[in-house]
């Protein structure tokens, strides 16, 4: 399906007119237990504060939970056939898209609880709609935790380089890297796990996420943008922006051993990536964002970008709607939500929760201009036979070891 792009009504951050007032919460019988399966493990920060929640809530209303820490691999493993074999699974949580995506037929809907509850009155409105457009234009999930990938850069390195203004072009980034390589610094390194969303947002850039999709899918690499795409990653190489190291990097190297320690300026990731590196960078560095820049005549710009959130979904056979909707709504809403971004170094969901960590905080520029969303790698992972294909030769093109038509011809071969 391919994404629809429309213009949100409201940047993700505004603050929206409702009553501050905390949710009425349904106070239930100790007979019924909500059954939780968290995405979380119980030892991350994340499973840690809503364990507390989940603590808090039962102690206030009466209602027992059933929290049961899954982790990443067991729920990605366990919960479909746990699903399909008619399991009490009241809550569940993932990422927007898988959510929406692979589990969207369990789902149920959930705008009346939502309007019922006023829940959108301190919503941030773009995730939300981006919510509905993820459940096929019915508000099905819940967002929390929310994210935005974009260009992560130590701030000292640019002041050291002498630069005073982020990059919003194509030309501007240039420029910048050019700055960075004359004061003796890497301008960029990546990561082999993130290769494909380097890719996927230069192409987006230049012809829309759905364009992107046909290409990777249709087997269209003989399309004008791809090579537009190779040529200009080919002159990133060519100039020696990328870190030498680029094309032997395997998660995490990139990101600890390059960014993290201050070798490398730049690095294209999630708002999850100050946290991740928080222990090697030390408290001293200085975290600055930016969207991917806009390409000449491209069909976007900065008000385009991948932002998203993990998502909590409810059962649509629960028999404690009201009690599961309360629940998400005491972990997304006022003191847990704010917590929760406390001690993970996350962007809070809820728009009354104002204050962001401080190495986080550079991304709220970014957030506020996204007006239209793009899905993980901007598409270009939508044909599973081709993503390795693409995730080697992209590396190559970015490492210098091959030239922007040697990428056409290996995509066009591959795709035959």
């Amino acid at each position: 399906m391919g994404m629809k792009k429309k213009m949100l009504s409201a940047t993700l951050c505004a603050v929206m007119v409702g009553s501050l007032a905390a949710p009425a919460f349904t106070v239930q019988a100790a007979d019924d237990t909500l059954v939780y399966w968290s995405m979380w493990e119980a030892t991350e920060p994340q499973g840690q504060v809503i364990q507390e929640a989940v603590d808090a809530y039962t102690e206030q209303t009466g209602v027992k939970v059933d929290l049961q820490f899954k982790g990443r691999t067991g729920n990605r493993e366990a919960l479909q056939p746990a699903l399909d074999g008619g399991t009490q699974i009241d809550i569940f949580d993932e990422d927007i898209d898988r959510v929406n995506g692979m589990y969207g037929k369990y789902l149920l809907d959930l705008e009346d609880l939502a309007k019922d509850n006023d829940y959108e009155a301190t919503a941030n409105a773009g995730l939300m709609a981006a919510c509905r457009d993820a459940g096929g234009g019915t508000l099905k999930t819940i967002p929390y935790q929310p994210n935005v990938f974009a260009f992560f850069y130590n701030k000292d390195l640019f002041e050291q380089a002498g630069i005073t203004e982020e990059p919003k072009t194509w030309d501007e980034f240039k420029d910048v890297c050019q700055k960075l390589k004359d004061a003796g610094i890497t301008p960029m390194t990546m990561d082999d796990a993130y290769a494909t969303c380097v890719i996927g947002y230069h192409l987006a850039r230049l012809v829309g996420e759905d364009k992107v999709k046909e290409i990777v899918t249709e087997g269209e690499w003989d399309d004008p943008a791809v090579l537009q795409m190779a040529q200009d990653i080919e002159e990133l190489a060519s100039n020696g922006y990328y870190s030498e190291m680029v094309g032997s990097n395997v998660w995490p190297a990139g990101q600890n051993t390059e960014l993290a320690l201050g070798t490398a300026a730049m690095y294209l990731n999630g708002s999850w990536l100050p946290n991740e590196v928080k222990e090697m960078a030390g408290p001293d560095f200085h975290w600055g964002c930016f969207a991917y820049p806009a390409l000449t005549d491209g069909a976007n710009g900065i008000e385009t970008n991948n932002f998203g959130a993990q998502v909590f979904g409810i059962n649509k056979d629960t028999k404690l709607a009201k009690e599961a909707f309360d629940l998400i709504t005491f972990l997304t809403k006022g003191e847990y939500d704010q917590k929760l971004a406390d001690e993970t170094v996350g962007i809070p969901a809820d728009t009354t929760n104002t204050e962001w960590p401080a190495m986080v905080e550079c991304a709220k520029p970014v957030i506020e201009q996204s007006t239209n969303r793009f899905t993980w790698a901007c598409g270009v992972e939508s044909n599973v036979d081709m993503t390795p294909v693409i995730k080697e030769n992209f590396i190559k093109l970015m490492a210098g070891s091959i030239t922007a038509d040697e990428f056409v011809s290996t995509m066009q071969d591959a795709a035959k």
